[in-house]
């Protein structure tokens, strides 16, 4: 019988890449997946039967309406939500940077925003540039001990003026995940309104912005076997009192009134059939993970709350596996949050004696493609007082990875000798 990671990588072209006669592990899974082959035809589709601008008479133009339609109510089943309430954009950013200046419109000069150091600048930087407006932009602070947000220092801070409270379900960094639906219950209870960066955690675990109550949510379709493009959840009943910029002939109502120009259609049609991959793997192996899915039919959304579960059992016995192994290793010290804690399968660290380059350089040379640095996560990495060596190593486990990949990461880790060779080499 076929596991889940085996028929997984059959269906990845990509990961029959090799390096230096090594075949390729990628444990980059943070910084984006690789794409199966629905994905890559889906979009070759489009492009090829499909190709045009919206709302023309013509047969193209008449498909790629029905191509957004569809996507929109793919992804409204991811997130479960109206379908009107999915925004498509450029990235997560991008449609951040447009989502603050919205806001802004609703906030007067001494309004409070309150954001987080364990974030993504994705999730700061449109928030912090409202200073220039006399918004007061504060920060929630870090526990540097156990990587996990300080919410005695978030309850502290919160208050009347606050009106919009930013933070991410978990930390593309060092794996946390926070609990995001008691921070928007408690920015709500002062009336602010709730942003989560769930870029990071989509990839992991299921997202219901229903049961989680928040205003805005974003991801990015290439953390899950999707093109690179952005999309964001929008409570109609919110964006509809809102005031985009936007241009003349543009709707002025949900979704399109936050989406400027024209769409990357091609990217919408692969993140649409992402989704559907995710879905079709919750069919096929999501069966005992289906116990904890929100019902027993096999409606889209079902089967893709299935697959996440399914993802996450497999992720969450190789993640333990190697934070056991990489502990083993005199050296090394693991960044994240304490045993016990809701986590992603994103392991990061550093190596006594070798910056993070070196070790990722060296690493890559034989076909183990990990992250090194502040993966924009910058403000954590300066908490952590890592920036001026050049921060973290980071691992991400993806449910295509397989445990001999991190037992070869394992061994060449262990391989001091050959470690310090390469840098002294490299010198």
């Amino acid at each position: 019988m076929q596991t889940l990671s085996t028929h997984m990588r059959k269906e990845l072209p990509s990961l029959a890449n090799t390096v230096n006669g090594y075949p390729v592990a990628f444990l980059d899974g943070p910084g984006g997946y690789q794409v199966p082959q629905t994905v890559i035809d889906a979009v070759e589709d489009y492009l090829i039967n499909a190709n045009a601008n919206v709302e023309a008479a013509f047969k193209t133009s008449r498909k790629t309406d029905q191509m957004l339609k569809d996507a929109r109510c793919t992804f409204a089943d991811f997130f479960n939500c109206l379908s009107n309430e999915v925004v498509f954009g450029a990235n997560m950013t991008t449609l951040n940077f447009a989502l603050a200046q919205a806001l802004m419109r609703e906030m007067t000069v001494g309004d409070k925003v309150l954001i987080t150091e364990i974030d993504h600048e994705g999730n700061r930087a449109p928030w912090e540039q409202l200073r220039d407006r006399g918004i007061i932009v504060e920060e929630v602070a870090v526990d540097t001990e156990t990587c996990t947000l300080d919410m005695d220092d978030f309850e502290r801070k919160l208050s009347p003026v606050t009106k919009v409270v930013a933070v991410n379900y978990a930390s593309n960094a060092v794996g946390t995940i926070t609990d995001v639906k008691k921070i928007v219950e408690m920015a709500h209870s002062v009336g602010a309104f709730s942003i989560v960066d769930a870029v990071h955690y989509a990839a992991h675990r299921p997202i219901n912005v229903r049961e989680i109550g928040t205003d805005f949510l974003f991801c990015s379709a290439y953390k899950f076997f999707g093109p690179h493009i952005g999309v964001m959840y929008a409570k109609k009943e919110v964006l509809s009192k809102l005031s985009p910029m936007r241009v003349r002939p543009q709707k002025s109502y949900p979704p399109d009134m936050i989406e400027t120009g024209t769409l990357h259609h091609e990217g919408i049609a692969g993140a649409a059939a992402a989704v559907d991959f995710v879905a079709d793997i919750g069919a096929k192996f999501g069966k005992e993970s289906k116990k904890s899915a929100e019902s027993n039919d096999d409606t889209r959304r079902n089967l893709i709350v299935a697959s996440l579960l399914a993802f996450y059992e497999y992720e969450e016995g190789l993640t333990q596996y190697l934070i056991r192994e990489l502990s083993n290793i005199d050296g090394i010290k693991i960044y994240g949050p304490p045993a016990g804690h809701p986590r992603t399968s994103t392991v990061s660290f550093t190596y006594n004696g070798f910056t993070p380059y070196e070790v990722a350089d060296y690493l890559g040379k034989r076909g183990l493609f990990v992250w090194h640095g502040d993966f924009f996560a910058t403000r954590l990495v300066e908490r952590l007082g890592l920036r001026d060596q050049g921060g973290l190593i980071r691992v991400g486990i993806a449910p295509y990875n397989t445990r001999e990949e991190l037992t070869r990461l394992i061994d060449s880790l262990n391989d001091k000798a050959a470690l310090r060779t390469f840098v002294s080499t490299k010198g």
